[in-house]
Formats: structure tokens, C-alpha cells, sequence
């Protein structure tokens, strides 16, 4: 915990707002995207959807392959609780949402299933586009396939498997990916290898918890210097990845 309120401390002291922003781009994205006000109605599908995890009282025994649950100290878990405390908050969900919906990718990748909050926003952004989610639990990929089912979900895949087993076999290319799984150094650089083929110009990027723990700010900031990385945005939590070769290389940190 004090980890984290220092580096949410650094994080005000030297982060900005649009107005700090001098790339048409990355401008662009602030106002048009992650500052939208915009009230879309795919809003109220995943606040339905989100409603319906947490009015299930049943609960499953949920296997950690990653950094393992700050919240947590069984395995067996309700689902109404992992959808309160460990999914993704509806502030996030709505703009993980907006970004599909503003980039309007055609292919995603998401690391890292759990319930499915993220996946349902994922999928509503863009439903003309397909997402494929790794979860490397059965009984929670399980859940997360019956909930998103019921949310209309109907272009995603999920996918029952470790991060390594599937990225030894990943070939496709991909507009977005949401890194959200093992929260540890070594294992978030290692997927970032292994998916850089993956990349194209435009790709999109998104780590979860880049300031969760020393080790994922080093890795964070080893992400940062590599020679492909042309563009990085600091919101906190996230960290934004875009290859965009076209531009000088600038790293950016915004208040969200």
C-alpha cells in the first residue's frame, strides 16, 4: 500500500492534462477519447453486465498462474467478490470501451480474461471486430464465457490456456492488446517480445498496473526504451504502447 501512494505522489507531480500535450495525436486521443463525456449506450450493457456477476453468490475454485491477488487469500472465491474486488472498475470498463470504439479495432488480444468486465468493453467498442481472450483458469473461463454470452458478446473467443502455451503458437497480427495478467518483471517483458511480431504501425497497446509493484515500473520503463516503442502515455494505472513510426519518439504522462 505505501508503495503505491508513493508512486501515485511522482504520478501528480509530474503528469498533465491535454493542455501539456503537443502531438496531434496523442491530443487527439486525450479530448476525442479517454476525456469523452459522451454517455453510449453500450454503457448500459456492461453496467448490466457487471449487475449480473455481482448478484452471484456461487462461487469457483480459481487457479493463479501470475503475481497471484493482493485481495485474496483463498482459492475459493465468490463471484459477486472477484467482480467487486478484483475486476476492472465501471470507470474503467467505459473507457476501455471508448478506446476500442475510437480505434475501432478490427482484432484484439486480451492477456488475461478473469470475469470478463474488460472483455464485454472490449467487444462492445467495436462488435464488427473479434477478441481473443486467454484465461488461464477453466472454472473462471468458464463463468466468463456464460456472462458474456448473455451480455451479446457473440465476437469474442475465449480461450483456456496459459500465456506461454498460447504465445508459442500466436501468429496473428493484432490492432489492440490489454496486458492485464501476471504482474511480475520478467513474465510482462517476456509477452512483450513474443507479441512484438504481432505489431503493425498502428497498434495499440495497453499494461495494466504499471505502478502495481517496483518490478512492473522497471518493466515499464524497459518497455519505454525499446527501439520499436515510438510513443508511451503514463495514465497510472495503464501505460500506453504505440509504434508509430512516423513520429519521434515521446513518452507522455496524463491525469485520466
Amino acid at each position: 500500500m505505501l508503495f503505491a501512494v508513493k508512486s501515485y505522489l511522482k504520478f501528480l507531480l509530474r503528469s498533465t492534462n491535454e493542455h501539456g500535450v503537443h502531438s496531434p495525436f496523442v491530443f487527439d486521443l486525450v479530448t476525442k477519447c479517454l476525456y469523452d463525456t459522451t454517455n453510449y449506450p453500450q454503457y448500459e450493457v456492461l453496467q448490466k453486465h457487471r449487475e449480473a456477476l455481482l448478484g452471484d453468490t456461487s462461487a469457483i475454485s480459481m487457479r493463479d498462474l501470475g503475481a497471484g491477488s493482493q485481495v485474496f487469500t483463498s482459492q475459493n472465491r465468490r463471484i459477486a467478490d472477484i467482480a467487486r474486488k478484483a475486476g476492472i472498475s465501471s470507470r474503467r470498463a467505459k473507457m476501455l470501451f471508448r478506446l476500442t470504439h475510437y480505434f475501432q479495432s478490427q482484432r484484439t488480444l486480451e492477456l488475461g480474461t478473469s470475469l470478463g468486465l474488460a472483455t464485454c468493453a472490449l467487444s462492445m467498442g467495436n462488435k464488427a471486430g473479434t477478441v481473443v481472450t486467454v484465461e488461464g483458469c477453466a472454472e473462471t473461463a468458464a463463468v466468463a464465457q456464460r456472462y458474456l454470452t448473455g451480455a451479446g458478446a457473440g465476437n469474442v473467443r475465449v480461450e483456456v490456456n496459459s500465456f506461454e502455451r498460447f504465445l508459442e503458437n500466436v501468429s496473428d497480427h493484432f490492432d489492440l492488446i490489454f496486458f492485464d495478467g501476471n504482474h511480475r518483471r520478467e513474465a510482462t517483458l517476456r509477452y512483450f517480445e513474443a507479441l512484438l511480431p504481432t505489431a503493425h504501425n498502428d497498434s495499440v497497446w495497453i499494461f495494466d498496473d504499471i505502478h502495481w509493484s517496483a518490478e512492473m515500473e522497471a518493466a515499464w520503463e524497459q518497455i519505454k526504451k525499446h527501439p520499436r516503442v515510438r510513443i508511451t502515455i503514463d495514465t497510472f494505472q495503464w501505460g500506453f504502447v504505440f509504434f508509430r513510426s512516423e513520429q519521434v519518439s515521446e513518452h507522455f504522462t496524463i491525469r485520466v
